[in-house]
């Protein structure tokens, strides 16, 4: 009996689990990437040290607009399906409160073994092509389903898995590709916006913090409607905000931004305490130092620049407590795409069948990875994601 042929379409994270998964099924697989080698978006994860994926699952770690679709996608190919995969190629793990890296602290050691059980699983890779149409059933006059035409060449498939990512990252060839490919294959698009990105404010008084860095909570508002919290370092620009608690935040303001909505980012810059006992710590210390300015009181307690920033207009104490705990920063738009980790929006998760992945519309072609509407949070969620969908997509699409 002659081997399934699967044609993989991005050579990513879940382009290579995916082919992995199919190759391991029995099936002849082709890979095609149009960079000169895989996983370039690997080698960037966790600043070169790839948070494989976080012990914490739960739904609110992932957003799409079928939320539910999400969370059944993601059992389907669990946390302990993904650890016993990379033990099995030879990735042991370390754990830092629930963030999951490579014993090696390396992403290129990812990488590398990906490709490397690749090969040995007989995956055809075939870097430096880029796909420029996907010709199914019977729009093409051959024996195969599929009909994948790239700049050079054309590979016949019996099923195509879609894994071409989104337009994120400066990396090349995040050039949203796939999103056309989808497009012209008549699946429907939430419209991809940039995710764990930092975000712009409107002020003009940016230039005077640019650089500090500050644990505290951002609280993002719809009007008056606090839509999202999040605690952590924020770190304060010449443009606005970003940290890991605003990149959290990002994929909302994202969307509301592009809904018309007026947003605000909330800054409380000492969560553990309320007005009260800021005021009253204030207070403190000017009994204890009558010699000291009110702008000396905050000394000790915040980097200059910021001190100074919060000193604007010149507050009494009552007021500069409020500024502490409740400091309006006005968002006018996300920073671009390639400064964004991920993609917010994608091929919509009704066009998919949740158990296969295989598209409801056209049989034997299957969705992974950044490509669905689908995103994480930081800590690992995003390659969680890819893992789960390219394991589920390479192992339907190799079943006879």
């Amino acid at each position: 009996m002659e081997k399934k042929q699967i044609c993989v379409v991005g050579g990513g994270a879940s382009g290579m689990m995916a082919a992995i998964m199919a190759a391991r099924g029995g099936a002849a697989v082709t890979l095609l990437e149009h960079n000169e080698k895989t996983g370039r978006k690997i080698l960037a994860t966790g600043n070169g040290r790839c948070n494989l994926t976080n012990r914490v699952q739960t739904p609110g770690c992932y957003h799409s607009s079928e939320p539910n679709t999400a969370w059944e996608i993601l059992q389907q190919f669990s946390l302990s399906d993904t650890l016993e995969f990379f033990e099995e190629i030879g990735i042991s793990v370390k754990e830092r409160d629930g963030y999951l890296y490579p014993a090696s602290m390396q992403a290129a050691s990812v990488q590398e073994l990906l490709e490397m059980e690749a090969r040995y699983r007989k995956v055809k890779i075939k870097c430096r092509e880029h796909v420029k149409e996907i010709l199914p059933g019977k729009k093409i006059a051959s024996q195969f389903p599929f009909l994948v035409k790239t700049e050079t060449w054309q590979y016949e498939a019996d099923a195509v898995i879609l894994a071409c990512g989104s337009c994120a990252s400066r990396i090349d060839g995040a050039d949203g590709s796939g999103y056309v490919l989808t497009e012209e294959l008549g699946l429907s698009l939430v419209e991809p916006l940039p995710a764990l990105v930092p975000l712009i404010g409107k002020e003009k008084y940016f230039s005077k913090w640019a650089g500090v860095r500050v644990e505290g909570r951002i609280s993002l508002l719809k009007g008056t409607e606090v839509v999202d919290t999040q605690e952590g370092e924020l770190q304060l620009t010449d443009y606005g905000i970003s940290g890991i608690p605003v990149f959290q935040c990002s994929a909302l303001a994202a969307r509301l931004l592009k809904e018309g909505q007026k947003l605000t980012a909330m800054l409380d810059f000492l969560p553990a305490c309320t007005i009260e006992e800021i005021r009253q710590l204030l207070g403190k210390r000017r009994e204890q130092c009558p010699y000291k300015s009110t702008a000396a009181l905050l000394t000790g307690l915040f980097p200059e620049k910021l001190c100074q920033v919060l000193m604007e207009g010149k507050p009494d104490l009552f007021a500069l407590a409020e500024k502490i705990k409740e400091f309006p920063v006005k968002i006018k738009k996300t920073k671009g795409f390639e400064t964004a980790q991920v993609c917010t929006g994608g091929v919509s998760l009704s066009e998919v069948n949740p158990r296969t992945l295989e598209c409801k519309r056209i049989p034997g072609l299957y969705l992974a990875g950044e490509l669905l509407d689908t995103d994480g949070i930081c800590g690992g969620y995003n390659l969680q994601w890819a893992w789960t969908t390219g394991a589920c997509a390479g192992k339907e699409a190799a079943k006879c």
